[in-house]
């Protein structure tokens, strides 16, 4: 069986306004159309495919903070906002979308942005690559300015979460810390560290499509995760609230 991919970013508490998510959210919009052409437009979520592509979201900040209130949870304020998105395509296996959740500044939340990937076709081998995911981790560090995230296949991110601290990063294919979890320690080859801005770094385990299945692949993240457990990186991150 094949295996399937997602990516995620994850942050503690944060109040922000709708207006301040809907700019965080423009400039993700903005960066997700140069990491691939199957991210330049999307659509709110519908009954059906047709009545979604009848509801583009625009890339605009006015119309963004419309849409973050419509997600507003309407009797927790503190809960933040919700804001999914769909790419449009037809075929379940090539879909594509992404939903948010900003502005939660409650411990009984975690503000997320999270990717659904294809699972298998012309358009999965396009996107489940080491430079595509890592393209969307970056987009989402610049934007939403996250604690951590992830790329991985969900049979690894199974085998993960069982040994993982609650709250803590978690080792992927490809992962991203923020540079205030700590500096990142020098790693074994294949390993790749790339540094997003001023914001955190990128570290990718291999070039290759990582699989749980691959003996190769499960020892070097093994390796990984113990040199960034040692080195102080894989602690349950503290909720930030300003």
């Amino acid at each position: 069986m094949n295996e399937t991919y997602y990516a995620g970013t994850y942050w503690g508490p944060r109040k922000e306004s709708p207006e301040e998510c809907a700019r965080r959210m423009e400039i993700f919009l903005a960066n997700l159309r140069d990491v691939d052409p199957a991210f330049a437009s999307w659509c709110q979520p519908g009954k059906s495919r047709k009545d979604a592509l009848k509801r583009p979201i625009e890339p605009n900040r006015a119309g963004l903070a419309k849409l973050m209130l419509r997600g507003k949870d309407r009797v927790f304020e503190d809960l933040g906002f919700r804001f999914s998105a769909w790419n449009g395509v037809d075929d379940d296996y090539d879909a594509t979308g992404f939903d948010v959740h900003c502005g939660g500044y409650t411990d009984a939340v975690r503000n997320t942005c999270v990717f659904t990937l294809p699972g298998r076709g012309p358009l999965a081998d396009r996107v489940l690559t080491a430079s595509v995911l890592a393209g969307l981790l970056r987009a989402s560090a610049v934007a939403w300015e996250p604690h951590w995230g992830v790329a991985a296949s969900h049979a690894h991110g199974k085998l993960i979460d069982a040994r993982s601290v609650k709250g803590a990063p978690r080792i992927g294919w490809v992962m991203y810390l923020a540079n205030h979890c700590g500096a990142v320690p020098p790693l074994p080859a294949p390993v790749r560290i790339e540094p997003v801005a001023d914001r955190g770094t990128l570290i990718v385990l291999t070039s290759e499509r990582f699989t749980a299945t691959n003996p190769e692949h499960a020892a070097l993240a093994e390796r990984v995760w113990e040199l960034l457990d040692r080195a102080g990186l894989l602690k349950p991150v503290q909720p930030v609230t300003s």
